[in-house]
């Protein structure tokens, strides 16, 4: 999204399964809508499954549109390294998988900057054991419609409750500041 035409700007973020992430960034002040997709792989509109078998090159991530006046791409950007574990590669948790790897795709040439910025702070913090993948979106597709809002819809549901709601929680915890009035 153009940011001069909308008011919003996008960024494109892999942290593992997107319901995790998408749970938080839906509670964030600021951030005006996410969806679920894959991107960066090689494959056209790849299906859930086709993207957990592992072969489509796609990461599971989440599209963040925010409103820049409200919050920073750096703020979006702290959230996520607060709530992922930026230096497994290929996994979170026991969510192992080329498609669960840590990544940032970024929109436009300003954004990289802003990415490369906050991850080499976010690589010294973590010792140099960053593995994040940085590179520009491509090759974005939305998930199908019953992975979009999954937590909200699903939060008794296994998976919800106990992997989660565990990170929403100490998103609430850090990010209280953060969180959308209501």
């Amino acid at each position: 999204m153009d940011a001069s035409t909308t008011g919003t700007e996008t960024i494109t973020l892999g942290g593992g399964c997107f319901w995790c992430l998408e749970a938080v960034y839906e509670l964030v002040d600021g951030v005006v809508a996410v969806e679920s997709g894959y991107s960066n792989g090689h494959v056209q509109r790849p299906t859930y499954e086709q993207v957990c078998g592992g072969d489509t090159g796609h990461a599971e991530v989440v599209q963040v549109s925010f409103d820049p006046s409200r919050i920073g791409l750096r703020e979006i950007l702290e959230i996520f390294f607060a709530i992922h574990d930026p230096t497994t590669p290929n996994r979170q948790g026991h969510d192992v998988g080329p498609q669960y790897r840590s990544a940032i795709y970024w929109h436009d040439d300003a954004q990289a900057a802003v990415v490369r910025e906050v991850c080499a702070e976010a690589d010294a913090a973590h010792r140099g054991r960053l593995v994040t993948e940085l590179a520009p979106r491509r090759n974005y597709w939305p998930a199908e419609a019953y992975h979009q809002h999954y937590f909200a819809r699903n939060p008794g549901q296994g998976y919800c409750a106990f992997v989660v709601e565990p990170k929403v929680a100490k998103f609430r915890r850090t990010f209280e500041s953060r969180l959308r009035p209501g």
